[in-house]
């Protein structure tokens, strides 16, 4: 006998419930499968990448923050020394690639601001200049990049003379004090002032205050470009003083660390109290003032950027094998040295140095040249002997500015001639510049 199978009496009612509760069995087994799935995968692929993450530092978000910055992530301008301190820069790879340094087992990229063309005729015109010892530092004036920086010891010794403060300002000095007198004490270019005898010397009998007969009245601007010593030297005693020395000898960075990529010595400068002392300082006519010639090219930037001193830099970029960024350049101000119509009117003042002035022979044939019609040519020069006479000591600052500011530079050159009289510097300078132009025609 067959027996009857009861059914609910909402029939309907009970078919929408079993159909939920199959949809229902059929998902909780099919997110059963997945959440196993996503587990392993998370497991095996995501959880290594949270690994590779934190191994760099924070991964794609870190990198992100970094990109967005400006500035270095783990490296510092301080550790710069350390890692280019020991290349060789005279032969520095070809332009646009980089230098390949090994630091703590870890692959680096260095790349450097030097024009590779530029630094390799430098140091053959070095080689031939049959100088002693020959320093040169070309940087751009207004950012302060370092686009050669070459030294040359007959000797064969491998120190870099550019950043050693060793060296005599000489008539260099010149420069603050004419800013100083400018600046603080309403001197002109065109202002009338006399000296006594002849123009190189620097005797007390020439530093009278009063002009007397036997006196030759130039303008100061004259006064500076042949570099006339007594009329600093007087200068000092009678329109600066200590005071007005030790301020502005402070704002073109005396007595103080300059921040560079490689270890620079410090300028340095000892007021004297004396009247006799005031004018050796302030006509540069004095052996106790010493200056490196990197120093001396970042004071002539503050000529042509309206006042300002920028920071010099070597290092642009460095950056691990992966291609990450560990350090970038900051474009940096060093600080005001004078006002900006300072600046000017010492433009003037040296551009008449070439003109008129020390640096008329040495700059003639450039100025001849058609290519050169536009630029801007300012310049000064220094001249001493060393303490037992064996050494010249030869200096000469230089700036170049087309109508296109981005294409000026600065050139600073020290040449030590020793028995032979090598190659002058202003002759060196005007040979560098005119190489550095050929490479815009």
């Amino acid at each position: 006998m067959i027996g009857r199978r009861s059914y609910p009496k909402d029939w309907k009612g009970f078919q929408r419930r079993l159909k939920k509760k199959a949809w229902r069995k059929r998902f909780a087994s099919r997110s059963a499968l997945l959440l196993a799935y996503t587990l392993l995968i998370s497991a095996g692929y995501g959880g290594s990448r949270i690994f590779a993450n934190r191994e760099i530092e924070g991964g794609a978000a870190a990198r992100r923050v970094e990109c967005e910055s400006n500035g270095p992530e783990r490296l510092t301008k301080q550790d710069l020394s350390v890692l280019i301190g020991p290349l060789n820069l005279d032969h520095n790879p070809s332009e646009g690639n980089p230098f390949l340094v090994v630091n703590n087992e870890e692959r680096l990229k260095i790349a450097i601001s030097l024009d590779t063309t530029l630094q390799t005729y430098i140091l053959k015109l070095l080689r031939r200049s049959r100088t002693s010892q020959t320093a040169v530092i070309a940087l751009k004036p207004t950012n302060g990049q370092v686009l050669a920086m070459a030294s040359y010891d007959q000797s064969g010794k491998a120190e870099n003379l550019c950043l050693k403060a060793n060296f005599p300002a000489a008539s260099i000095f010149k420069i603050i004090s004419a800013a100083a007198a400018i600046e603080s004490r309403g001197f002109t270019p065109e202002k009338s002032v006399a000296f006594r005898g002849k123009k190189h010397t620097l005797y007390r009998g020439q530093l009278k205050k009063d002009e007397g007969r036997c006196s030759t009245k130039i303008s100061f601007k004259r006064a500076f470009s042949e570099s006339i010593n007594p009329v600093f030297g007087k200068i000092g005693i009678y329109d600066l003083g200590e005071e007005s020395l030790s301020e502005y000898s402070n704002k073109f960075l005396f007595n103080e660390e300059i921040p560079f990529d490689l270890p620079l010595d410090v300028s340095s400068l000892r007021i004297p109290i004396d009247e006799f002392g005031l004018a050796e300082i302030a006509s540069g006519f004095n052996k106790k003032t010493l200056v490196s010639p990197l120093h001396v090219a970042l004071i002539t930037t503050a000529i042509v950027n309206c006042g300002i001193i920028v920071e010099p830099w070597l290092v642009h970029r460095i950056e691990d094998e992966s291609g990450e960024a560990l350090y970038r350049v900051r474009y940096n101000k060093l600080g005001r040295a004078v006002e900006e119509e300072t600046a000017k009117q010492l433009k003037i003042l040296m551009t008449e140095t070439v003109l008129n002035g020390t640096c008329r022979k040495a700059f003639f044939p450039l100025r001849r040249k058609k290519s050169f019609q536009d630029i801007e040519i300012g310049a000064k020069t220094g001249t001493i002997n060393d303490s037992q006479d064996l050494f010249k000591y030869d200096w000469v600052t230089v700036y170049a500015l087309p109508k296109e500011i981005e294409r000026g530079i600065c050139v600073t050159v020290l040449a030590i001639h020793g028995e032979i009289l090598g190659l002058r510097a202003s002759e060196m300078a005007r040979y560098i510049i005119q190489r550095y132009y050929t490479a815009f025609e």
